[in-house]
């Protein structure tokens, strides 16, 4: 799991025993908008993203996770309500579900389990906080310059036009940006 923990043999056989795998091919969706979330997802293969549709069939994409990262609605999970979101798979990938009475008592009882929850939710605070800024901040250029700069292992395996989703822009923008940096 992602963050450092120090994890005894019996801590990780219960975050195992909780976990449930799943395999989720290419294009596959592991929950959809109107879905009411009931699990937490961590990433073991792959590259799954969250994103919405507005009313005219634009995507907005919210966030990419690939291996080592969770994902999922949290808000949905937490309140159960139905999402807004769908959660579908960029490349064929493997996640472990954990469902939010399990995760709930992992926390509970696996002091490294609720500290590395504790630490993903403060960094993904601040990758949120830096994300804002950034849209409301900054050029296209430099809004891609700072995607590739953060997250260089997402340019190769994402498709562009799901980056410019990403950053808000259209692919369009994203193509110009992209020649008049090669330009340089």
């Amino acid at each position: 799991m992602q963050g450092k923990g120090n994890y005894t043999a019996e801590e990780l056989e219960k975050v195992a025993e909780a976990a449930v795998l799943k395999s989720v091919r290419k294009r596959q969706y592991l929950t959809q908008e109107g879905d009411v979330a009931k699990n937490h997802a961590f990433v073991t293969k792959g590259c799954l993203r969250t994103y919405s549709v507005d009313e005219k069939g634009v995507e907005h994409i919210l966030n990419f996770a690939i291996e080592n990262y969770w994902i999922g609605d949290r808000e949905s999970i937490l309140t159960g309500q139905p999402s807004i979101y769908n959660i579908d798979a960029i490349e064929d990938s493997e996640v472990a579900l954990i469902s939010r009475e399990k995760f709930d008592h992992l926390c509970s009882e696996v002091p490294a389990f609720n500290n590395m929850i504790n630490s993903i939710l403060q960094k993904s605070f601040l990758v949120a906080q830096d994300r804002i800024h950034t849209f409301i901040s900054l050029t296209a250029e430099d809004k891609y310059l700072r995607f590739l700069e953060k997250f260089p292992h997402l340019n190769m395996r994402v498709p562009q036009s799901m980056i410019a989703s990403y950053l808000g822009i259209t692919a369009e923008t994203l193509s110009r940006v992209r020649k008049q940096i090669v330009r340089r």
